[in-house]
């Protein structure tokens, strides 16, 4: 995936766009960090008094500077709260939505996406890239929002004390904003490739996990490990030079910030002459040293914000992914008869290289039909077109004599029902993996009918917890020998077809 510097304020303003209905907690954590940012210039102003009070110390000055710090640290501390609360709040609400809004629509996707894309990468998107928007959301936002109202209230602050002074601690800004947008592209570019890197890391586990196996037993150790190895090591290569270029960037915004303080402050004490004061010294002073490290946060940071950024258009890109076509409008009774027709149906994986060419056939309801043919002959394909995990590229399929997009999705795969040559058992119980999705409520008796039927019922019984058993991902808390005595039936209101 690439995106170019114009697409990150589209980026951005969609992401904004999941703040919108938690207003009210932006604003109270704006409110926070405004109260914490005037807390910093608090401190500025107190530094100075303290330096008239050990000049000329009288009896109301010492209470002064002796009360203040204590009520510093009691608004600096409630501001903080007030702040991180409400926006850790609002970031987890925004990560919640968008990583359930992105799984949502991956259940909705047409499966050649599937065949598009590995598993692994699809995981990756809703695990890493949302985390990578979770930082972004929390550190990020918060780091923002504190430092930045720190910095603007320092800077009204010293403007306050002397304007001309502080426009040369300003002409460094031009400066820094060049260093952030040069390092924010290479943020952004670097980030991109560690999003791929991870792709491949949870691509590589999860076929190595799955296939362990047949790892095993064609002695593929070594060459899963090398592919492990090269995805782990390319990942941990990009954080290196992300830190890196972190890291200069940093120094060079600090260089620049120093300087400035440094020139004006030869010049306030030569300048100021006889006007100068320990108390206005030590004030504008502590308020230009106090500036240099909201600047280091907010340049640090920047680092996880273009993460965030990569990690919102990843997001994004995948709900852009356009959902499985379904404009169908009939309405089949409660049981279709089961008369099946293909009508010249060619289709392809790759539409310059078709596996079904001009295929016609049509099949009775009531009637056993057996698809024999070598491996990669179609014949999965070909089922799985009746619930229409594909279209045909040309032809039509018809079931009763209606063709089968004129069937809403869920009404058509109502009427299918679908043993794999691949069995699925989820980490769940052995009665939630019979009576699986829309069936969920059925009852104990029409599990038990369908369990009988399948012929598992027998070792179902002789389970610890019967049907309360918990399986595990593809049943692997199940013998082996208990597996081999017959596959757990499908959903249990629906018969398998011979």
């Amino acid at each position: 995936m690439s995106q170019s510097p114009t697409d990150v304020w589209p980026t951005y303003k969609r992401l904004l766009g999941y703040v919108r209905p938690y207003w009210f907690m932006l604003v109270l954590s704006v409110v926070g960090y405004a109260l914490y940012a005037g807390t910093q210039a608090g401190a500025a102003q107190l530094a100075g008094y303290l330096g008239e009070t050990i000049v000329e110390p009288t009896d109301f000055r010492v209470m002064v500077v002796s009360i203040a710090p204590l009520v510093l640290v009691i608004f600096q501390g409630l501001g903080q709260f007030m702040g991180s609360y409400s926006m850790n709040w609002v970031a987890q609400q925004i990560v919640y939505v968008l990583r359930n809004d992105v799984f949502g629509h991956v259940l909705k996707l047409p499966q050649s996406e599937y065949h598009r894309n590995a598993s692994g990468r699809i995981m990756s998107k809703i695990i890493f890239d949302a985390q990578q928007v979770t930082s972004a959301g929390t550190d990020a936002i918060i780091v923002i929002i504190r430092e930045g109202l720190t910095v603007i209230g320092l800077t009204a602050f010293l403007l306050w004390q002397n304007w001309k002074l502080t426009l040369i601690l300003v002409a460094v800004a031009p400066l820094i904003a060049l260093v952030v947008n040069v390092t924010s592209k290479r943020f952004r570019k670097i980030s991109r490739r560690i999003q791929s890197s991870m792709a491949n890391i949870t691509h590589f586990l999860g076929e190595a996990i799955e296939g362990s196996g047949e790892v095993k037993i064609f002695g593929g150790q070594d060459q899963e490990a090398n592919r492990f190895h090269a995805v782990s090591r390319s990942f941990a290569k990009q954080n290196v030079k992300l830190n890196a270029s972190k890291i200069a960037s940093t120094v060079i915004v600090q260089l620049f910030v120093a300087t400035g303080i440094g020139a004006i402050t030869f010049l306030y004490i030569h300048l100021m002459g006889e006007d100068l004061s320990v108390g206005g010294f030590l004030s504008y002073i502590a308020a230009a040293g106090m500036i240099q490290k909201p600047l280091k946060q907010l340049t640090d940071v920047n680092v996880k914000v273009q993460r965030g950024v990569t990690g919102a258009a990843s997001l994004f890109e995948l709900l852009d992914t356009a959902q499985e076509v379904d404009s169908g409008t009939y309405l089949p009774p409660a049981k279709v008869r089961g008369d099946i027709e293909f009508r010249e149906v060619t289709f392809g994986y790759e539409p310059s290289a078709p596996v079904i060419r001009n295929l016609t056939v049509s099949i009775k309801a009531g009637e056993t039909v057996a698809l024999v043919g070598r491996s990669g002959a179609g014949k999965s394909t070909i089922s799985a077109m009746l619930p229409r995990f594909f279209d045909p590229d040309q032809g039509s399929i018809l079931l009763d004599g209606v063709p089968l997009p004129e069937y809403s999705l869920p009404e058509l795969r109502h009427q299918i029902a679908m043993v794999s040559q691949r069995v699925v058992l989820f980490n769940d119980t052995v009665r939630n993996n019979i009576a699986y999705g829309e069936l969920r409520g059925a009852d104990d008796a029409t599990i038990e009918k369908a369990a009988r039927d399948a012929y598992a019922w027998r070792f179902i019984e002789q389970l610890e917890h019967g049907l309360d058993t918990y399986l595990g991902q593809d049943g692997v808390q199940l013998s082996g020998a208990s597996v081999s005595v017959s596959p757990l039936p499908g959903p249990c209101s629906r018969t398998p077809p011979s």
